[in-house]
């Protein structure tokens, strides 16, 4: 394994101690610290979980907390994510990093992920073949939407929809009203 000041790979990355990889993604090369949500921000991510499950039930895809994707050389962990059905072959339960991208990826602002941060993210994901991510700030109850076909800032009045979420909306003050 390559030592990490020359970089490591994504394979490298997999190859870790779990106590070594937990909390961190490989962001060029190096890998970045994304411990330390705030209680808030695990019940935001855990109720997305709760509310998106139906789509796992339905067999319309798989939904899954803090999981890792190959962003090009990068891995990265979206709080939530979705994929359909149509990458379920692709899905290995036994890697730390899918070697796919998800089809929808859910952020959250947190202390170690500041809006900024979380933009170039989502810049990745778009560009890495995501359909759809979202990142939701708590502090501003505001949702902002990246898709193939719009680009929107939500306040609490706007609705959580998605084209690869059929049949599911929720008003985003609502999601944020529990915490």
């Amino acid at each position: 394994m390559k030592t990490l000041v020359d970089g490591i790979t994504i394979d490298d990355f997999e190859l870790l101690p779990d106590e070594l990889a937990h909390n961190h993604e490989l962001v060029d090369g190096k890998l970045v610290d994304v411990s330390g949500n705030t209680g808030n921000h695990n019940a935001l991510r855990d109720r997305l979980i709760r509310l998106l499950y139906f789509m796992q039930e339905q067999k319309l895809g798989r939904v899954l907390s803090e999981q890792e994707y190959k962003f090009d050389s990068n891995a990265h962990g979206p709080d939530v994510s979705l994929f359909g059905p149509e990458k379920m072959a692709l899905y290995d339960g036994r890697l730390r990093v899918q070697r796919f991208v998800p089809d929808l990826a859910i952020e959250i602002v947190s202390l170690n992920d500041p809006f900024v941060k979380l933009i170039k993210k989502v810049d990745r994901y778009r560009k890495c073949g995501t359909k759809e991510a979202w990142i939701l700030d708590i502090d501003s109850r505001k949702a902002f939407v990246f898709s193939e076909t719009v680009n929107a800032i939500l306040d609490e009045n706007g609705v959580f929809e998605s084209s690869l979420v059929p049949g599911f909306s929720i008003r985003i003050g609502e999601l944020f009203d529990r915490l």
